[in-house]
């Protein structure tokens, strides 16, 4: 039976979850344990498996589905994946039989249509209004509306709070909000700006079961949110000007007067980390993973301006949890009524 809850919305119900709180696809920190953690708890998960092999995202997809048999989905970024392995990837979450496949960046027709006919749910993360409308006509399922104070890859300039309600305008597909997010009460101002729900990145790197390094985590835990950059100077891995939204280091330190405009060809290869013998580079767009080792001050320390509403490292249905409590009350309050009920 459907959760009986005021912060409920249409996007529940296309999503198989019992509250409009998303995990989004972090590359290499949104892993299987991760992803079951939120849906166990109400939410619904994204894998992040951007540039990740074939038998990489099917190990996870059971790894999940031993754990829940809830519905989930897998995030995809085609604009910076070679197209040989994307088509492998998209293989792999195709013959798996996802739930969903979530893409980001610019908005491929052709990969919606496909998706579609594997019987996915097709989910499209925007930066501004044209790809909102155009992942819409193209016939995405739901769109996700990226403000630019989100964090990892950007693509847009605008707030949540401005662009948001220019989407929910003019979409009739659900919206969900995108940066800066990471509150019950967050929630509950974005479905006031006509989203259905939201999509969470910052909050859940910093819990119990992300696959980041407890040096990333502790650094989110400890930031304000004055304390992120956006810049492209992590670049490498990447197609030039792609920026991204990470804490200040000290690679974006020595760039803080030139933080845009760069590309991966202007950068040299030097290795500061590890992982599983691949070397990992100063100015890429790694960020620390449990798996790697060397010196993770120098990596990619992503995180959106919501950090500073991020106190502790919490088991990730803590986080949920503590999130639907929050908006539930918040809404309560707002109505004047203490039983919840909108």
């Amino acid at each position: 039976m459907p959760i009986d809850s005021p912060i409920r919305t249409a996007a529940c119900d296309l999503l198989g979850c019992d509250y409009p709180i998303m995990l989004a696809g972090m590359g290499g920190v949104s892993r299987s344990e991760l992803v079951a953690a939120v849906v166990a708890a109400g939410g619904y998960g994204l894998l992040g498996m951007v540039r990740e092999s074939p038998d990489l995202i099917r190990r996870e997809i059971a790894a999940v589905r031993a754990r829940t048999d809830r519905p989930f989905g897998v995030n995809l970024i085609p604009y910076g994946t070679d197209p040989a392995l994307l088509e492998a990837e998209l293989l792999a979450c195709f013959e798996a039989r996802v739930h969903s496949v979530c893409f980001f960046w610019e908005v491929r027709p052709d990969l919606i249509a496909r998706a579609r006919e594997a019987g996915c749910r097709v989910l499209y993360q925007v930066g501004n209004l044209a790809d909102a409308r155009a992942a819409e006509q193209a016939g995405a399922d739901i769109v996700i509306c990226q403000g630019v104070e989100a964090g990892g890859h950007v693509h847009g300039g605008v707030a949540s709070l401005a662009l948001l309600p220019q989407v929910t305008n003019a979409l009739s597909i659900p919206v969900l909000g995108s940066g800066g997010f990471a509150s019950g009460a967050g929630l509950v101002a974005a479905l006031a700006l006509g989203a259905q729900g939201i999509h969470c990145g910052t909050m859940f790197l910093a819990t119990d079961e992300s696959f980041a390094h407890d040096f990333h985590k502790r650094r989110v835990v400890e930031a304000g949110s004055d304390e992120t950059v956006y810049s492209d100077v992590f670049a490498i891995n990447w197609p030039p000007r792609s920026p991204v939204r990470t804490l200040r280091n000290s690679v974006t330190d020595a760039y803080r007067d030139d933080l845009l405009g760069h590309g991966p060809d202007d950068f040299p290869r030097e290795p500061v980390a590890e992982e599983e013998g691949r070397p990992v580079y100063r100015f890429s767009t790694d960020s620390p993973l449990r798996s790697m080792t060397g010196d993770f001050e120098a990596l990619a320390p992503f995180a959106g301006q919501s950090c500073g509403l991020v106190n502790a490292v919490r088991p990730a249905g803590d986080v949920v949890r503590r999130m639907v409590a929050e908006a539930e009350a918040t809404v309560a309050r707002l109505c004047g009524r203490a039983d919840g009920r909108a």
